[in-house]
């Protein structure tokens, strides 16, 4: 079986995530700091941001990749892949500014948590119908 709506998502995902990559690279040779993020308040919000993100993204590729694989309708893995994107685009922008909103952090976990919500639905709603 081909995951291809997982795929497109995870390579979307994947993007976001060099993205991320390259910000905590930029900042460490900024900042001179090779491992941690010393006292730099700037490296250690790049580091969170790429942190969280790699902490999140995994699992619920993982939640979707099983959910497709079980048939799952379109529609509610774009909804998941949509919102998984936005949200983790909302949490890395709001955790990475010195002068933080946090509506654009709570926004992001909100975000991400509902899409772990919704696939786990869909995948005991697949699985015990």
């Amino acid at each position: 079986m081909m995951l291809k709506l997982t795929t497109t998502y995870a390579c979307f995902l994947a993007f976001l995530f060099i993205f991320l990559s390259v910000r905590t690279i930029r900042e460490r040779r900024r900042s001179k700091v090779a491992i941690g993020s010393s006292t730099d308040p700037a490296l250690e919000r790049a580091v969170r941001a790429h942190a969280n993100f790699s902490e999140y993204v995994p699992f619920a590729l993982f939640l979707m990749a099983i959910s497709e694989i079980h048939g799952s309708n379109p529609v509610v893995l774009h909804g998941a892949g949509l919102m998984l994107s936005f949200s983790r685009i909302s949490h890395a922008f709001g955790i990475s500014r010195l002068d933080e909103d946090f509506r654009f952090r709570v926004g992001g976990m909100i975000g991400t948590f509902t899409t772990y919500f919704i696939l786990m639905a869909s995948n005991l709603f697949l699985i015990l119908r």
